[in-house]
Parts: structure tokens; C-alpha cells; sequence
């Protein structure tokens, strides 16, 4: 047979107890705030006016409404109507309208990291971080948007040609001017 070997335990010493459980406590503070530190920077979107239906993906078109400005308050650009590819902006606009819908209008937030980060563009000196006031008008899939040019194309195809042979016009009559369209067929 084995034999135990008993050891007596030390009784713990008054307050020895509450000193661990403060430094646990100490201890998580200290990896709180590390943690905090080193977190990546974020985009903030504050609703301003709430939309409606989906939100664009990266691999939409959008046409916005939107006035950017420096932290002093002086406005590097704006403009009423603008269309952008979703991915074709800064990383911090494109998580900001990946988070809009049809017609919302926010107040969108972008550390420097997310913005042009150490180069300078334009009016914008390095390291700014920027805010924007943006209105989603609306948006449109990349498909939607190649169809519709095609259709233009082709429509101005036609015009050309009907303004070079009179085609477009019912016979009989003088052929349309350049730009318009025919009204349909005659009744």
C-alpha cells in the first residue's frame, strides 16, 4: 500500500483574500484598456432621417446627396447629385453606405485611418479625419446600370440614323429633328 503524505494547509492571512480578488479585478482593467487602445477604428452613422428597403452592397451604384467637411468645420466638397460605385471611394464612405437605405439622410463620421489616412487630396491635409451629411437618393446594381447605358446607345443609334434618312417619321412626313423621339405608332 501507498501512504499519504498529509501537508497541513496554511490558514490564509487576514485581507489576503480581498488583495487577490483586487488584483484580478486590477488585472482586467489593465486588458480592458489595452484592448480599447488597440481597437481598429470605425465609421459612426448617426441617422438624421431614416430610410426605407435595402441597403447597397459594394457592388452597387448609388446616387447620393452629400457635403464633406474637416474637423474645423470647412467644407472640402459637396454636391447635389453624384454617382459613385460603392467600391470606388474611400474605405470609410463605402462601410457608411453599405449601411444606408433609399432615402435616409446621416451624418456619417470617418477616422483618418478609413479616409485618406497620411496623404494629402485636394483641399484635405493628411491625417483628417472627416464628417459627411449624405442623402441616399438611390441606388442601382452594376448590371442594372451597363443595361440602361446599352439602351441609350442603342437609342442614339437610332436617332442618328433617323436624322440622316428621315427614318422615324410616318411617310409622308418631314423627318423629326435631331433629339426627338417619334410619338409612337400612327392611330
Amino acid at each position: 500500500m501507498t501512504e499519504i503524505t498529509r501537508v497541513p494547509l496554511q490558514p490564509i492571512a487576514k485581507g489576503a483574500l480581498a488583495k487577490l480578488w483586487i488584483g484580478i479585478a486590477a488585472a482586467a482593467l489593465a486588458a480592458g484598456g489595452l484592448a480599447y487602445a488597440t481597437k481598429p477604428a470605425n465609421v459612426a452613422v448617426e441617422v438624421v432621417k431614416a430610410g426605407a428597403g435595402a441597403s447597397p452592397t459594394v457592388a452597387d451604384v448609388v446616387l447620393i446627396k452629400y457635403k464633406g467637411t474637416l474637423a474645423n468645420g470647412k467644407v472640402f466638397d459637396q454636391q447635389e447629385q453624384a454617382a459613385f460605385p460603392v467600391e470606388g471611394v474611400i474605405p470609410g464612405f463605402t462601410k457608411a453606405l453599405e449601411q444606408m437605405q433609399r432615402g435616409g439622410k446621416y451624418k456619417v463620421f470617418i477616422p483618418a485611418s478609413l479616409g485618406y489616412g497620411d496623404k494629402a487630396a485636394g483641399d484635405i491635409p493628411p491625417n483628417s479625419d472627416l464628417t459627411f451629411e449624405i442623402e441616399l437618393i438611390d441606388f442601382k446594381s452594376r448590371a442594372e446600370i451597363e443595361a440602361q447605358q446599352r439602351m441609350m446607345q442603342q437609342l442614339q443609334q437610332m436617332q442618328q440614323q433617323g436624322g440622316k434618312g428621315g427614318q422615324g417619321a410616318a411617310p409622308g412626313e418631314p423627318p423629326l429633328p435631331e433629339g426627338v423621339l417619334p410619338a409612337g405608332p400612327p392611330r
